[in-house]
């Protein structure tokens, strides 16, 4: 009886995920190829990667925790791939912050999961009528939270504005893995997202207090790329001062965004740019936050 029970959950789970993946295609075919690949950290935690933020997985004894969710087309697929690691739907939702490709799920799994997110989180996915009210944080916090699940201690931490206004990282207590959502775009220039209070010194001092949290043995995930290391992060730092360096000179030659986009990056802050955040990009960017930062009193 027991096993014919867990059989017809199976079942149930998977007929509910291509059911999701049915009409999540016919609603956005860009999505129709995308598959969700999961690499497996530890004994109870992965990483999933497809398409938009890559999701951090813990699963155990106690249950499926997801950190974010990519794009709302995908979930039957993110629900699928979760059914090949352990049957059943996530117990709870971390959403590191408020983009589309993070937290387009949540009207999926936010319907049998709890979602956790910093205040900012809530007030902006409130305000988007793409969200339905079991898609919104039910858990909110300012500075973080803990959660102790699969036999392991989740910090969420929130620093200060970086990325935007209401970033968190989900930081293992015993340092074995740590998911910094976008405050780490992998050997890339970074999204700070200045419309939604964002920061670029915020941004640095951020990444630097993470550092300081985590060892050399530390898995780190990050909100695009492949599975990096300390290292990793330490010269995402790095760049990240050079280029905040680079552009407070130029502000005191008082050179013009149009002159210093026409000039273009120095050759040692070249090779991190992407489809997304060009060389030019990441210039208007450094441009309008530092010079906006340099003009108060």
């Amino acid at each position: 009886m027991i096993e014919l029970t867990t059989a017809l959950r199976r079942f149930s789970l998977i007929a509910f995920s291509l059911l999701l993946s049915q009409s999540s295609f016919a609603a956005d075919d860009r999505f129709a190829n995308v598959e969700i690949k999961a690499q497996q950290l530890s004994a109870n935690t992965y990483m999933f990667t497809g398409s938009g933020g890559n999701i951090g997985v813990s699963a155990g004894k106690d249950g499926i925790i997801i950190i974010d969710n990519q794009f709302a087309p995908l979930a039957g697929k993110i629900s699928a791939a979760l059914n090949d690691i352990q049957p059943g739907l996530p117990r709870y939702v971390i959403n590191t912050h408020y983009h589309g490709d993070h937290t387009g799920g949540n009207n999926t799994f936010g319907v049998s999961g709890t979602i956790f997110a910093h205040n900012n989180v809530l007030k902006r996915l409130a305000s988007n009528d793409k969200y339905t009210p079991a898609a919104l944080p039910s858990i909110t916090y300012e500075q973080g939270t803990s959660i102790h699940f699969n036999g392991d201690t989740l910090h969420l931490i929130h620093i200060g504005a970086g990325h935007t206004d209401g970033d968190s990282v989900v930081l293992w207590a015993d340092k074995s893995v740590v998911h910094m959502g976008d405050l780490f775009f992998k050997d890339r220039w970074p999204y700070v997202d200045l419309n939604a209070g964002g920061s670029v010194k915020g941004y640095r001092d951020s990444v630097a207090n993470i550092i300081n949290q985590i060892d050399s043995n530390t898995k780190v995930i990050p909100g695009h790329g492949e599975l990096a290391t300390k290292n990793d992060l330490i010269r995402f730092k790095h760049i990240l001062d050079a280029s905040i360096n680079w552009m407070e000179s130029q502000l005191a030659s008082a050179k013009s965004l149009e002159i210093l986009k026409e000039n273009g990056l120095p050759k040692h802050l070249q090779g991190w740019s992407w489809n997304f955040i060009s060389d030019e990009r990441w210039i208007e960017t450094l441009y309008q936050d530092l010079s906006h930062s340099n003009a108060k009193p």
